[in-house]
């Protein structure tokens, strides 16, 4: 049985959520979202809540219903709230800024890297070394963290790289003479 399936996702007066078969529109002061959900799951929005179940009992069933559960909740937060992921850079010469719609990022190679910035997503730079991304769709943002981040990964020698706000690096000691 899934402990977050079962669990209701309460929806804010902020956010209008439309159910229509397996497809679902949550539309907020942050943007638009729709998800189609597995049709191993039946979708009810009622009372201010939306309730996901299970058609039967089958593996797959229930592994859909807690995922769908997820991603429903994560849309309707994500149109009212938002989410964001911070990383920093770390390294001698290692600086972000914007360029246009692109991310330009100076990391230790013998070019620019330049990243496109998708529709939907608000990318700010502070400081040369820091970058904020913010948007409505959770798995956008995530995706678009790991991509900038799997450019310059930090390493353990030295913790040079590109790494999340608060990430813990493991160090190694160097060879020794």
């Amino acid at each position: 049985m899934s402990r977050i399936g079962k669990n209701p996702v309460p929806v804010p007066a902020s956010v209008e959520v439309s159910v229509n078969g397996q497809e679902i529109t949550a539309k907020g002061k942050l943007g638009e979202l729709a998800f189609v959900a597995n049709g191993a799951v039946e979708i009810k929005f009622e009372n201010g809540e939306v309730t996901v179940s299970p058609r039967d009992e089958s593996r797959d069933a229930r592994a859909q219903w807690g995922t769908a559960r997820a991603r429903i909740a994560n849309m309707v937060s994500g149109v009212s709230e938002g989410f964001s992921k911070e990383l920093e850079l770390v390294g001698v010469g290692y600086r972000a800024a914007l360029k246009g719609k692109d991310l330009q990022l100076q990391l230790g190679f013998s070019h620019d890297v330049l990243y496109p910035i998708p529709d939907g997503v608000k990318v700010t730079c502070e400081k040369p070394t820091s970058i904020k991304l913010e948007g409505a769709d959770k798995q956008e943002i995530g995706q678009m963290a790991a991509e900038i981040r799997s450019y310059r990964p930090p390493e353990p020698y030295k913790g040079k790289g590109i790494r999340y706000v608060g990430e813990y690096i493991a160090r190694k000691e160097g060879k020794k003479k």
